[in-house]
């Protein structure tokens, strides 16, 4: 590791890391995925109690990583926890994964979205994809002005969405006509699997509290701060998810809500009428632009780490002396993300997230024992959360297998890699 370089200089404090964990979390999923849980659980019933569950993994994982951040609080986060808990290679997986597909491939996934609700509210002469590139453009121009800079505009945003998931939610219960008898009644009682099913949707849009970890060794008091946020951050994205779920179940019913592919904008739709239907492409607009603005900011930092160990160019892990950020590591996660936005295949990759994000955090979860050493006991909240993850990455394989394969393909391609790396540092 290089120590000669200085750190970085901590400037977030509790609110701007809260925002940072809801903005981890709350993309465009949470408009979209509602649909997809109530076909495979088709009932009130069984669609509550998948987010409840959701809501409770995400929430153990709160917890998990509350105690690593206290344990580990320097730079890296769940890289430096893998690294130190597991094994480096563990770590450079990890940070592999993320930059060739799991992070880059989210971020130009969710830019191509934000483009598309932007282009349905003003209509540009220009194309969707340079709109995405221009979105990824600026917020990698304003996180290299500093921590703060990208912060400040990560956190307006992330209020920005809140807002306009209450209105969402305020609309269903109480604007919105109640759904009809027919859209209201169940469609089915769903079995294991199907629940196991919903379940990986739900967990996509739960995902994504770990990342603001990344940014640990600059928050103000981490080892006190990062865990208070965490736990406020995720316990504010659980009520706001099951208050959009009450709210389309209450307008729409889940014959309804499993009928209709966009149920955010239906709800709005009978609510509001066509401004309500514009008003919703704002908010999707909105919170896809926000859930890039918080990648943009976090994810070089896990490069950084990767680069002061010295698994990666030593350029990546130098911190710009004027604005005190990794502007190497940061251009390198905005070109990444703007070259897979324009090849277009950010769908496919996106298609085996779920199976390779969640058998990392199990195993980052794991560590918490790792770092406990003897005599600490057995916490229920980790083997939980460890045992829900595993049991989504082998509904993940048992739903789609192929895909599942490739991604696990993909990450044991930077083996090779990792090794090339060691040898040069040894």
């Amino acid at each position: 590791m290089d120590t000669t370089s200085p750190g970085p200089t901590p400037r977030l404090g509790l609110f701007a890391t809260a925002m940072l964990v809801m903005g981890g979390i709350v993309g465009s999923g949470i408009f979209m995925n509602p649909h997809v849980v109530a076909q495979d659980a088709p009932s009130s019933g069984a669609v509550l109690a998948a987010w409840l569950l959701g809501g409770a993994v995400a929430l153990a994982g709160g917890f998990v990583w509350a105690e690593l951040a206290r344990a580990r609080p320097g730079v890296g986060g769940q890289y430096a926890y893998l690294r130190d808990g597991v094994h480096p290679a563990a770590g450079f997986a990890y940070g592999w994964s993320n930059l060739l597909v799991v992070q880059t491939g989210g971020m130009a996934a969710v830019a191509v979205t934000f483009a598309r609700y932007t282009h349905v509210l003003t209509s540009p002469p220009w194309g969707e994809a340079a709109t995405a590139v221009a979105a990824l453009s600026a917020l990698t121009a304003i996180n290299l002005c500093g921590v703060r800079a990208g912060s400040v505009v990560q956190s307006a945003f992330m209020v920005l969405k809140i807002g306009a998931i209450g209105a969402l939610v305020a609309c269903g219960l109480f604007l919105a006509p109640k759904a009809g008898a027919i859209e209201a009644a169940a469609k089915g009682h769903p079995g294991l699997r199907g629940f196991f099913a919903a379940m990986i949707a739900v967990l996509f849009a739960y995902g994504g509290w770990a990342t603001a970890t990344f940014v640990s060794g600059e928050i103000k008091d981490s080892a006190r701060t990062l865990p208070r946020a965490l736990i406020l951050g995720t316990v504010g994205v659980v009520a706001l998810y099951l208050g959009v779920n009450v709210a389309c179940l209450k307008a729409l019913g889940p014959g309804g809500l499993a009928a209709f592919d966009a149920p955010a904008s239906e709800v709005m739709r009978r609510a509001l009428g066509s401004p309500g239907a514009t008003a919703i492409a704002a908010a999707i607009a909105v919170s896809t632009f926000g859930f890039l603005a918080q990648g943009m900011l976090v994810c070089p930092r896990v490069y950084y780490a990767m680069a002061q160990d010295g698994l990666f160019f030593r350029s990546v892990g130098r911190l710009n002396p004027r604005t005190g950020v990794p502007d190497v590591a940061i251009v390198l996660q905005g070109a990444f993300a703007i070259a897979t936005a324009l090849s277009g295949t950010y769908e496919e990759i996106l298609s085996w997230v779920v199976t390779v994000d969640f058998a990392f955090l199990a195993l980052t979860a794991w560590t918490v024992f790792v770092f406990r050493r003897r005599g600490a006991g057995v916490a229920v909240t980790t083997v939980f959360f460890i045992a829900v993850s595993l049991a989504v990455v082998v509904a993940t394989f048992v739903e789609h297998p192929a895909r599942s394969i490739l991604g696990w393909t993909l990450v044991a391609a930077g083996l090779p890699v990792y090794v090339f790396w060691k040898r040069r540092i040894a």
